[in-house]
C-alpha cells in the first residue's frame, strides 16, 4: 500500500476507504494501535496480514503474551465497509491516535495507517530530513 490520503470522521466515526487502497484492503481488514517512530497512530492490517499477525503471536512464549503485545488485539477493531465504503473507528481506537475531524491514511508497504491530519503534518516535517530517509534506505537494505 501506497500513498497519502487526506479524509474527514462523519459524525458516526466512520471514513472513506480511499478508493485505491479498496482492492488491497478487501471487504475485512483490522484496525489497532499502532506507533510510528514514537507517534501514536493507528495500524490496518489486510485480513491476510491479521491472520499472520495471530500466527506469530501465537507461537510466543506464554511470558510474552501479556502486556503491550496483548493490547494489540483487545484494542482491534474488525472492519467491513458499508455499500459507500465507509467503516467505523471505535472511540477507544480515536481516542489512542487523538484522531479529530481531519486524517490521513497512508500507505506502509503491506499495511496502512491512520493519523490525525495535524499529527501527521508534524511527524512527516520532523521526519523528512536526509538523515532519517537515509537510515530508513539503509534499514530496509538499500
Amino acid at each position: 500500500m501506497i500513498g497519502k490520503y487526506p479524509a474527514k470522521m462523519d459524525d458516526k466515526n466512520r471514513l472513506f476507504v480511499p478508493a485505491k487502497l479498496r482492492g488491497e484492503l478487501g471487504n475485512t481488514f483490522y484496525v489497532t494501535i499502532g506507533v510510528n517512530c514514537g507517534h501514536r497512530c493507528l495500524t490496518v492490517y489486510t485480513e491476510d496480514g491479521w491472520q499472520r499477525l495471530i500466527d506469530k503471536y501465537d507461537q510466543l512464549p506464554i511470558a510474552m503474551k501479556s502486556g503491550a503485545t496483548s493490547l494489540l488485539f483487545s484494542n482491534a477493531t474488525e472492519c467491513n465497509p458499508d455499500k459507500q465504503f465507509r467503516f467505523t473507528l471505535t472511540q477507544n481506537l480515536m481516542d489512542y491516535a487523538g484522531i479529530g475531524k481531519d486524517v490521513v491514511i497512508v500507505g506502509r508497504a503491506g499495511q496502512a495507517e491512520i493519523w490525525d491530519q495535524a499529527r501527521y503534518a508534524a511527524f512527516e516535517q520532523e521526519s523528512l530530513t536526509p538523515e532519517k530517509l537515509l537510515a530508513s534506505l539503509e534499514a530496509i537494505g538499500l
